[in-house]
């Protein structure tokens, strides 16, 4: 019965994740205490279900990439650009991770997300009507409704912010798509289409990383993971089909709604 709610939770962090780029670690994580906490499931630390999640986050990232590669939504260059911050963030984030509190952990992590729901609603006009300074890098997107999006950004502050969200990545074991999404829709003007689907690619890339760590350090309830991996994957593709027949606004608000709720349910278990 256990290994049947894993794969069915598998499954909705794949398809929210996928359709989001949160990584699906915004739901394993936050599920894996919660019924651990109420013998749902055997009870384990924050640090195993960081680890254990960001195992699955690996399948997560590599199922949603391979779809999003069908549909040309995958900006390849800036992913493995973003990818040299965000990877040595990620490795830093998982040996900080052993550090924390565990009567806190669920506080810390739901002020974060709460955080980047707040930094999305900063989002005013489109990319185009922005001035863009000190650009180096410039890309296009068609979108869906036929509007033609640029978007670009300059590499140095790219990698220092893909470090920052690399370092909460491999802290809280949600992979980064959190504040990644939101950093390249707010700052680098990416349409938000081609930021999730970038955002899965750097999660596959950063989640191999990180999840070496805290393989390294003993974090990882393997069997939970097997469970876990054959709902992710399948609801990675499911996200990703979800997410081409979506608007763009409607991606951002079903963003926003997935980091608000999430962020107010651990921010109660880490007072109640």
């Amino acid at each position: 019965m256990e290994y049947v709610l894993l794969i069915l939770i598998g499954f909705t962090a794949g398809t929210i994740g996928s359709l989001v780029g949160l990584g699906g670690g915004v739901i394993i994580v936050p599920a894996l205490l919660f019924l651990g906490a109420t013998a749902f499931l055997p009870d384990i630390s924050p640090q195993v279900a960081v680890g254990t999640s960001l195992v699955v986050i690996i399948f997560n990232g590599l199922s949603s990439t391979l779809s999003y590669m069908k549909h040309k939504t995958v900006d390849y260059k800036s992913g493995l650009l973003f990818f040299l911050g965000s990877g040595p963030g990620a490795i830093i984030g998982a040996w900080v991770n052993n550090l924390l509190n565990v009567d806190h952990f669920s506080l810390y992590f739901g002020m974060f997300l709460i955080f980047a729901s707040f930094l999305l609603m900063l989002q005013g006009r489109s990319a185009n009507e922005r001035k863009k300074k000190n650009v180096k890098i410039m890309r296009t997107y068609i979108t869906n409704e036929g509007e033609t999006i640029t978007y670009g950004y300059h590499p140095v502050p790219a990698i220092v912010i893909s470090f920052i969200v690399g370092f909460f990545g491999g802290l809280f074991g949600i992979g980064g798509g959190s504040l990644m999404v939101p950093a390249m829709i707010l700052l680098f003007f990416f349409p938000p289409h081609v930021a999730v689907a970038t955002t899965m690619f750097i999660i596959f890339l950063s989640s191999l990383v990180s999840s070496f760590t805290h393989i390294i350090l003993g974090n990882v309830q393997w069997l939970f993971s097997l469970a876990l991996i054959p709902g992710v994957w399948f609801g990675a593709k499911t996200g990703a089909l979800i997410n081409r027949r979506l608007k763009s606004k409607t991606i951002v608000i079903i963003l926003r709604i997935v980091l608000i709720l999430l962020g107010i349910r651990l921010i109660y278990q880490g007072i109640a």
